[in-house]
């Protein structure tokens, strides 16, 4: 049992067995004493004193002497102000050294029978262009959160929708079509993405022209969107498609598999998969067949035009395009059907789509119709919203081509750490081969951490050299300080100095136990960090961690230590902290490497 939790259990039998008086357990705050205070836990009493009728300190000293004789391992107290300060003693933080030491799944859980089913959805591509910046921020967020949930005991599927149908793709196929020259990825040199990606853009520009004209012609702006011969082109194509015409479907079967190529190349690039991939191609059909039932069943609205509608007016929303007038389908109709399918094939009891904050509106409303149309597992659907990731220079734009491809930031994440790292001398005594995966992880390292340091909802801008700094709180530096260890480790190994056991009656520095302390909130942050859904919660305790263990290196001697108990104690100390460095960051889905 957490020891808070010990402590709360005992206070509030102190509160009733002083004062008379049962009280909400939430009424009692529990937390970590302040490094520069004297203690370990700390209760705040300023909530207490309606009950005790005593000042701050006369109930802060009431409590401090009931816990002292009802729990063993508090040894004294302290009192500042309203806050009763409880001392464990060093002995007590030894043997829950020893305990974690002991424990090779130490922070990790592995589920059970009674474990819950969670379905974690991220990336959700379109085929019209190369994953980017914004798509990298998805697929870090969805995969550390997939693995942080996997490691309190729940079983994780990770999954992927790809938007492989709609007027997006039809863009650039008719693009292609026009202008194209039969190019293909082989005749080009591009990767299929990066090529197709081209053709969307160049359908954007041309569109514009056309606007551009119509608006002179005296049309407004809205009504030359509409009217512009390409749009009117690509809703023709579209149409083509879904009555499942043979000449769209092989160009749109030719040019999704350039994509897919192109996509997994950046998958196994970025490090992240996936456990089950559906398509929109195929959900979109059993979305129309949700939505033509339910409006069999007056759950739905029938437009004159043919359109199908929901109407959320009771939920304080507006109505909702569902099928349109010819009949094709919405994004919202594939989600529906998305959804269905995949609680038939995995009966989640949880389902977290991770999509931008873009899109909240989207979800509300997919959570309302799906109960609408009388599916109680909507309840369990949950919207990860996070917030959109910029550049310096500011916000990107895919159909402009102003974005910045994941592949080609990879390439310049590496080329700027190769650069930072030789400057440094990081790279020294190392074959080539080892620089290259050395580099290589640095620079994912560097990438991920900034990305995922950072709350998901928040918005944020992504600064490459920034992201590889040495010093700070970033990937390199925490990289580096687990390499550090390793190098420790190593030089005990060559020296043939065991560190198996280690005498109990070490008297150790406060800084030795805050560092102790620290390595013993992994867990807990584990448990957080998946119930917050927050991977920067243990991005940013990873930190906190390497700081306390830079400082500990920094003070103190290890392999030097004349006292060869204490040497084993501090090697111990330094492996258990390198093993949850190591378990943290792969966590985040980040690797740490042996030598820097």
């Amino acid at each position: 049992m957490r020891f808070d939790l010990i402590i709360k259990e005992k206070a509030l039998e102190a509160i009733n067995n002083l004062y008379g008086v049962k009280i909400d357990v939430n009424l009692l705050q529990v937390q970590n004493t302040r490094k520069e205070f004297n203690g370990d836990y700390t209760i705040v009493t300023f909530p207490l004193l309606k009950y005790s009728k005593k000042t701050p300190e006369q109930t802060a000293e009431d409590l401090g002497r009931f816990l002292i004789e009802h729990i063993e391992e508090v040894i004294d107290f302290n009192i500042i102000k309203g806050f009763l300060n409880l001392d464990l003693g060093q002995n007590y933080w030894i043997s829950e050294f020893k305990k974690a030491f002991a424990d090779i799944h130490f922070g990790i859980k592995s589920p059970d029978a009674s474990s819950k089913n969670v379905m974690v959805e991220y990336s959700s591509p379109n085929t019209n262009k190369p994953l980017h910046l914004g798509h990298i921020r998805n697929n870090l967020i969805g995969f550390s959160i997939a693995k942080i949930l996997a490691a309190t005991g729940k079983k994780v599927v990770k999954t992927n929708i790809v938007n492989d149908r709609g007027i997006h793709i039809c863009k650039s196929m008719l693009a292609w079509q026009k202008w194209g020259n039969n190019e293909t990825p082989e005749s080009s040199g591009l990767k299929g993405d990066f090529l197709v990606g081209k053709y969307y853009v160049k359908f954007d520009q041309e569109y514009k022209k056309e606007i551009e004209q119509l608006t002179k012609q005296g049309q407004s702006q809205e009504e030359a969107e509409k009217n512009a011969p390409l749009i009117l082109e690509a809703r023709e194509m579209l149409k083509k498609w879904e009555d499942n015409d043979k000449k769209t479907i092989e160009l749109w079967e030719k040019m999704n598999s350039w994509v897919y190529a192109g996509f997994d190349i950046t998958y196994e690039k970025l490090g992240v998969d996936f456990d089950k991939i559906y398509y929109e191609s195929d959900t979109y059909k059993l979305g129309k067949s949700l939505v033509l039932n339910a409006l069999k069943e007056n759950k739905l609205e029938l437009k004159e035009d043919g359109s199908v509608w929901a109407n959320l007016e009771n939920e304080g929303l507006d109505k909702k395009l569902l099928l349109r007038a010819d009949g094709t389908s919405v994004y919202m109709t594939q989600d529906l059907g998305t959804a269905y399918i995949r609680y038939k094939d995995f009966k989640f009891d949880e389902h977290i789509y991770v999509v931008g904050n873009e899109q909240d509106y989207h979800f509300k409303v997919l959570k309302i119709i799906l109960t609408k149309l009388g599916f109680n597992w909507a309840k369990h659907i949950y919207h990860l919203s996070y917030g959109m990731v910029e550049l310096p220079e500011g916000k990107m734009k895919s159909r402009e081509g102003t974005v910045v491809d994941a592949d080609e930031l990879i390439e310049e994440m590496n080329s700027t750490a190769r650069n930072i790292s030789e400057e440094l001398g990081k790279l020294d005594d190392l074959t080539e081969e080892q620089i290259k995966s050395t580099i290589n992880t640095i620079a994912l390292g560097a990438l991920k951490y900034f990305l995922l340091k950072v709350d998901p909802k928040k918005n944020m801008t992504f600064n490459p050299r920034e992201s590889i700094d040495f010093n700070g709180n970033t990937g390199p530096f925490i990289q580096y300080t687990y390499a550090r260890i390793q190098s420790v480790k190593s030089k005990a190994e060559e020296n043939n100095i065991s560190f198996d056991k280690f005498s109990d009656d070490l008297v150790l520095d406060k800084k030795e136990v805050q560092l102790i302390k620290t390595i013993k909130q992994f867990p807990l942050i584990i448990a957080e960090s998946a119930k917050e859904l927050n991977p920067a919660l243990l991005a940013n305790y990873i930190y906190e961690l390497v700081k306390e263990y830079n400082q500990f290196y920094h003070d103190f001697s290890i392999l030097k230590e004349e006292n060869a108990e204490l040497m084993k104690f501090r090697l111990q100390l330094s492996d258990l902290t390198g093993s949850v460095i190591k378990n943290s960051m792969d966590l985040l889905g980040i690797g740490v490497p042996e030598r820097m």
